[in-house]
């Protein structure tokens, strides 16, 4: 039997139903979403909650025309869905397939490229703007949600935008989540309107009472007036919105199709920057989601039956973290954790739990939780400030000036390093080695597997300075965890295996992929030596110094080459006058596509047999063994 999502492939289709037949469309969608999302993994619990907004969105507006800007965009697969790629769904965040976010150059009625949070507002303020020097008459709106409401860079833009007071309409979808459950003012701020009876009048209802009442005279009118502003603080609902310069709307029912259409029609008509209130509820229409929002906010394939997903064989990186942390901050009160909205995402919960006193969640702000550690810091605290590499790029000044430039001991636990796989470009971290490394005073450390990790952490604890510790998403390598921790050397070399003639120096997940290269060249008939760097700065550079006088070396990291750190051993071959024959691999200058991490760095020529033939065919001569080569080896194995 054929459905009524099946009927559209484009919002002019939607626009031919009737009204009535949306309710249906919406529950389509949300069959669809789950069926999609429980084989690809993706978002899917702010999607379901958005339905209903993304219907209504596209009855009344005329995109590609008017410009819809996506916060973040993990929430935008209803408007994909709505926008001619339904068929597209069973390819969603695969490698070729259909990205999890906004595109422009994959539709044209993506009209910003989002991946990040809190940016709508000032984009869309950009294209306002734009639209009204050229002449040109459409709509522009910003769909942000309140967890994005929390970064500072949307209030920049709600005091510009108000500021500009052009056509805008900001719709906030309302879902007290981020990734975790929202926390802060503005959080408690938008909670009292949802919840308080008195917020239900309008400004209108307000000000249309307070001039009945007779003025007597100037005091008695000054009087009236301040005695209507101290009112409209206590009863006009969205006041903040409105003193910024906005129209406030709201609080609207965002699931219900009728009191979206009646408020978001009157809205297009309504001139300057609106903002429409809406409240909806994450993972609506399916009970797994809806009960546990944050575990389906970004979900591998899951069982539609039963919610759950396959048990992972082998701890994760951030598991190993979280875990280790709680040890330590039992042994010592000074640690405390901070993190920008992703409790869970971090492996922070148990520490949350454990010691609430000492656990801050700060919203999506990483510039905010980056200088309040290094005031932590300042006053004798042991902060632990736990972020996404891709995330980590939005605190770079605060890194920079009130972190390094002060020396002070702020540990930053950065994750998903590296390729992150189906979440692409925009979660990519692949950046920061090469923004690190030229901080002075921070020392950077990467592990080869979990072993390594704590030791890091350990070791991160006693050095008196910043530090950051970058690895990757996911499992580990399954090593067996030592019982006692190791205080590691700044900067030293570790000797993996030796061999002839060559050396592959890797760092992070680069030590994984050199000892599969290994492997390969061994089948080929020739032995190389591994190192594993460890650290990125300082640089042990009495061993690199040693192994570049045997001519032939290799670099792998999984960050990109451009001031990497093959760059950063080039740097030092260079200050030192030495001449050698160094390949570096890592990621090409461009921007890496979603897909399974596999397949990208298949993509990338970062597999083990593509690693192998680039060395061979740069240097045959290695597998001539004309020669009798002395075996390369330094330090203790």
């Amino acid at each position: 039997m054929q459905g009524i999502l099946d009927s559209i492939n484009s919002p002019r289709d939607l626009k031919n139903l009737e009204f009535k037949d949306m309710s249906q469309l919406a529950a389509e969608i949300r069959q669809l979403l789950i069926k999609s999302v429980s084989e690809c993994g993706g978002h899917l619990a702010a999607n379901l909650g958005v339905v209903e907004i993304s219907i209504v969105l596209h009855y009344i507006f005329n995109t590609p025309d008017d410009k819809i800007i996506w916060d973040v965009g993990h929430q935008s697969y209803v408007h994909k869905i709505l926008t001619g790629r339904q068929e597209k769904m069973s390819s969603l965040r695969q490698f070729g397939g259909m990205s999890g976010f906004p595109r422009f150059d994959e539709s044209s009625h993506d009209s910003f490229n989002t991946g990040h949070s809190s940016t709508s507002i000032s984009a869309a303020l950009g294209m306002a703007i734009a639209r009204d020097i050229k002449g040109e008459n459409h709509s522009v709106i910003a769909v942000i949600g309140d967890g994005a409401l929390t970064g500072g860079m949307a209030f920049e833009a709600l005091n510009h935008a108000g500021h500009e007071s052009r056509d805008l309409l900001v719709i906030l979808n309302d879902n007290e989540m981020s990734i975790s459950r929202n926390v802060g003012a503005m959080s408690a701020y938008l909670n009292r309107l949802r919840t308080d009876p008195s917020y239900s009048r309008t400004k209108e209802e307000i000000e249309a009472a307070l001039s009945r009442i007779p003025g007597i005279g100037p005091n008695i009118a000054r009087a009236a007036n301040r005695f209507k502003d101290t009112l409209k603080y206590f009863l006009v609902p969205g006041i903040l919105f409105e003193e910024l310069g906005f129209t406030y709307i709201g609080p609207v029912n965002g699931h219900s199709l009728e009191e979206l259409k009646l408020v978001l029609s009157n809205a297009r008509r309504m001139k300057g920057p609106i903002l429409v209130h809406t409240i909806t509820q994450k993972g609506k229409g399916y009970e797994p989601a809806s009960n546990h929002p944050d575990v389906f906010h970004g979900i591998g394939p899951f069982d539609v039956r039963t919610g759950n997903t396959p048990q992972k064989a082998i701890k994760t990186y951030t598991e190993f973290f979280g875990d280790f942390l709680v040890q330590q901050a039992k042994e010592d009160k000074s640690i405390v954790a901070i993190t920008a909205a992703m409790t869970s995402g971090t492996g922070l919960d148990e520490f949350s739990r454990t010691f609430p006193e000492r656990f801050f969640d700060v919203g999506i702000c990483e510039q905010h939780a980056v200088t309040m550690a290094a005031g932590m810091a300042r006053q004798g605290l042991k902060p632990v400030v736990a972020i996404y590499s891709t995330f980590v790029q939005r605190a770079y000044d605060q890194i920079i000036h009130d972190v390094a430039m002060q020396n002070l001991p702020v540990v930053f636990a950065i994750d998903r390093a590296g390729l992150v796989g189906e979440d692409g470009p925009t979660h990519h971290g692949v950046f920061d080695l090469s923004f690190l490394r030229n901080v002075p005073n921070l020392t950077i450390m990467a592990p080869s597997n979990e072993n390594e990790l704590l030791d890091m952490l350990y070791t991160a604890f006693r050095i008196n300075g910043p530090v950051a510790i970058r690895y990757p998403r996911g499992a580990g390598e399954g090593v067996k965890i030592s019982a006692k921790r190791s205080i590691l050397e700044p900067g030293k070399f570790k000797e993996i295996s030796r061999g002839e003639k060559l050396a592959i120096v890797a760092i992070g997940r680069g030590v994984s992929i050199g000892r599969e290269v290994m492997r390969v060249l061994a089948e080929r008939g020739f032995n190389a030596m591994l190192v594993d760097a460890r650290f990125i700065k300082p640089l042990d550079q009495e061993s690199l110094l040693k192994l570049a006088r045997n001519n032939y070396l290799v670099t792998i990291e999984d960050n990109c080459l451009a001031g990497g750190f093959g760059s950063a051993l080039l740097e030092v071959l260079a200050d030192n006058n030495i001449e050698c024959e160094l390949l570096r691999i890592g990621i090409a200058d461009e921007f890496v596509e979603h897909g399974k991490v596999d397949l990208l760095f298949d993509y990338l020529n970062m597999d083990p047999e593509s690693i192998a033939d680039r060395i061979i065919s740069r240097w045959p001569a290695i597998l001539g063994k004309k020669e009798k080569w002395e075996l390369l080896k330094f330090g203790e194995t």
